[in-house]
């Protein structure tokens, strides 16, 4: 999509080129999420740290020599340190803080300020349930919302400033599928599932929406009433798109795949009433496409929407 979306500002650009561009792009995602993940263990060696120098006040108090670990001892923020995969991916990315301590100490503190770090640290003892509470909550309150997360890792890589959303998606949802019985053997997310046949659907979509952009674009423009075809937001015009491509040359996904994953993306990239509009548009054209015999699916189910 943002690949699409970047070619329209320069159609002069070769198709193959920009093609190249886009491979290059997704893999360069891949890692940002581990950086992301590496963050977390940095978090709990710092205030570890802060923790054994309170202790070593002139004169401590009964917290400084008591303190509460509940957070440096977060059993998921433990199962991230010791991941079997991540222990190989950290130095293969070539991942290093030692530069950038500031950045954690910033970034604690604006997690301690979190009411859902607050209530989590009122007790001392927790469930696992709890610890992988918490670093979600971190990920949706503090790693989303903050900008200067997004510009710190855009100064390491310009091209992370577009991938941050989509590493931040990675990580949530693979540490919410975090197994306690799992220990230091969770599953860490690949780029590909399947390289050879994503990596070939990546190219696929991006090649054969733009080669038949203009009957794209006459098809949805068929279905605008009384709307005319400049007044569609870009975005909408782009997705929908992308829909009808991804419904008439990919045979093996489900019509009902297609549609809920370009709403998904409507409402989440494009307007507040672009879900509405894309829905609406997209359920007409499904209709002719599949009259026309120009819904191209193979298997019971996949027709359904």
């Amino acid at each position: 999509m943002q690949a699409l979306f970047a070619h329209s500002f320069k159609p002069y650009e070769a198709v193959t080129a920009a093609e190249a561009d886009l491979i290059r792009t997704v893999k360069n995602c891949y890692p940002l999420f581990i950086w992301l993940f590496s963050i977390f263990p940095e978090l709990t060696y710092y205030r570890s740290n802060k923790l054994e120098d309170l202790k070593g006040k002139h004169i401590p108090t009964q917290e400084d020599l008591n303190p509460n670990t509940k957070f440096v001892d977060n059993k998921v923020i433990a199962q991230i340190e010791q991941n079997v995969t991540l222990r190989k991916l950290f130095p293969k990315y070539h991942i290093n803080w030692s530069e950038d301590t500031d950045f954690i100490v910033k970034l604690f503190h604006a997690i301690e300020e979190l009411d859902e770090y607050k209530k989590y640290m009122s007790t001392r003892e927790g469930t696992y349930e709890e610890d992988k509470k918490l670093v979600l909550d971190i990920i949706q309150n503090i790693f989303i919302e903050d900008e200067h997360m997004r510009w710190f890792f855009g100064e390491k890589d310009v091209n992370w400033l577009d991938d941050y959303d989509e590493a931040l998606v990675m990580l949530y949802m693979n540490i919410s599928d975090f197994k306690q019985a799992k220990g230091d053997d969770c599953k860490i997310l690949t780029l590909f599932k399947n390289s050879r046949e994503d990596e070939s659907f990546c190219r696929r979509l991006f090649v054969k929406t733009l080669e038949n952009d203009a009957e794209y674009e006459k098809l949805i423009e068929s279905k605008l009433q009384n709307w005319e075809l400049e007044r569609v937001i870009g975005m909408d015009m782009l997705l929908m798109k992308m829909a009808i491509c991804e419904l008439t040359e990919f045979p093996d996904i489900p019509v009902k795949v297609t549609l809920n994953e370009y709403i998904d993306l409507a409402k989440y990239y494009s307007s507040d009433k672009s879900k509405i509009f894309v829905n609406g548009i997209l359920d007409k054209i499904i209709v002719d496409l599949r009259d026309q015999g120009k819904l191209n699916k193979e298997g019971r189910g996949l027709y359904q929407n």
